[in-house]
């Protein structure tokens, strides 16, 4: 439990360099696992998240080093993983849960997958589903949740799978046992998610096609190992974005931001809510990357829709607040996928910024949320709640920027799933 400090009145000033993506950071362990040779990661994010899925494949028998933000992989192929001799852990990570399902649905071994309270809540069978279709063998709780097993299965076989809902992470898992299954494997999207796994599969020597919202692969006979130069996330970036955009008298760089075009929602719902951020592209050979410059300015309300959700879903939360603070009404709509994230984000943002004395209305799928509202706690410190959830914490301590009164936090330590050091960092622009 912390207090939370408010911003002083010259704003927030610097420039601010956020860890290293979490998405490729989780891709960058499981191709350079799976690859032979050897794999160098740099920019590496070492959240709580990200570290379980490098403990799985220790447990699996591939030899990593990790030295602060730099990881050295020695791939073991396809076929070099080993047994492991506990259950797979995946902690509170949805991501290292769904991918490995893909990767690991083709191993000569049973694997026992587990995580914590958490993740063990949230719904796997959406995955489980298409993997099934392909000839994995999975077994779930009857609500289809962890605790799990990956059964020993030698055949794997490509199916069509039309995606009902846009998810990179269902996606995701499809690739990955796609790249180890016989007869082609294609992935039909609506909506296009993100693609940071298609990217990767290429660097690493991969082959796939996508066109027209089709992707299309085959088997792979054998992937390289690679240096993977990971960006900064940002999701991770979004905080600090809107930060700046509603303390006054602020002025904020974030340095190396991956604006790879499936995950820059962000920045277009910004603009469309009338910021004027400054991006200045760096060269790279890998993801985009961007420096973005953002002042104080003003918002306002607008519509946001189902199209607008695969490339912003993550930065929902800290949009409801910078929603808050922006002129007319903002509803977002067709944001379901809310409702199965580390809490349901719907009704824990409403909850949260409501305690501070935001005006909004709950949707099946989204939310209302009337703008122009001056955040205030009550005569006592407000109690604000993480509720185990890393972007609602991160969320609470923008928020208490911009707040009049005390703000308490509790459940801070949730912050570290996603972006350990983030209140260190936000403290040094404060300055």
């Amino acid at each position: 439990m912390i207090r939370l400090t408010p911003a002083s009145a010259h704003g927030l000033h610097g420039h601010v360099t956020v860890p290293g993506d979490k998405s490729i950071s989780h891709r960058a362990l499981m191709f350079g696992a799976i690859a032979k040779g050897q794999t160098v990661i740099t920019n590496f994010l070492a959240s709580d998240d990200v570290l379980h899925t490098m403990t799985v494949f220790r447990n699996l028998g591939v030899a990593i080093q990790q030295n602060e933000n730099s990881v050295r992989i020695q791939g073991q192929g396809f076929d070099g993983l080993t047994p492991p001799k506990k259950p797979l852990d995946m902690g509170n990570s949805g991501t290292s849960t769904r991918l490995l399902m893909g990767l690991l649905s083709k191993q000569n071994f049973d694997m026992s997958i587990i995580g914590d309270e958490s993740l063990s809540q949230r719904p796997m069978t959406r995955v489980m589903k298409p993997l099934t279709e392909m000839g994995a063998k999975i077994d779930l709780t009857a609500n289809g949740t962890l605790p799990g097993v990956i059964q020993a299965n030698a055949t794997l076989r490509g199916i069509t799978y039309d995606m009902p809902v846009a998810s990179a992470q269902v996606k995701s898992a499809i690739l990955l046992a796609g790249i180890q299954a016989e007869g082609e494997t294609r992935v039909i999207e609506k909506i296009a998610s993100r693609d940071h796994t298609e990217r990767m599969l290429r660097q690493f020597g991969g082959q796939l096609e996508s066109k027209n919202g089709v992707i299309t692969l085959k088997k792979q006979q054998q992937l390289q190992g690679q240096h993977v130069d990971v960006p900064a996330d940002i999701s991770s970036a979004a905080f600090f974005l809107v930060a700046a955009l509603i303390t006054p008298n602020s002025e904020l760089t974030i340095n190396r931001v991956g604006i790879n075009p499936t995950r820059d929602g962000i920045l277009k719902i910004l603009t469309r809510m009338g910021a004027s951020i400054e991006v200045t592209p760096i060269d790279t050979q890998g993801e985009p990357l961007a420096d973005l410059t953002v002042r104080t300015q003003t918002l306002h309300g607008i519509d946001i829709t189902a199209a607008d959700i695969p490339s912003a879903v993550d930065e929902l939360p800290i949009i409801a607040l910078a929603a808050t603070q922006a002129d007319g009404d903002t509803i977002i709509s067709g944001a379901e996928e809310l409702r199965v994230k580390e809490t349901d984000r719907i009704a824990t943002v409403i909850s949260e910024l409501s305690k501070l004395g935001a005006n909004i209305e709950e949707k099946p799928d989204g939310m209302i949320i009337h703008g122009g509202q001056s955040l205030t706690a009550d005569n006592d410190a407000v109690l604000l709640d993480s509720c185990g959830d890393h972007r609602i914490a991160m969320m609470n301590a923008i928020a208490a920027l911009i707040t009049t009164g005390d703000v308490i936090l509790t459940g801070e330590d949730a912050m570290s799933v996603s972006y350990p050091g983030f209140l260190e960092d936000l403290s040094e622009v404060m300055l």
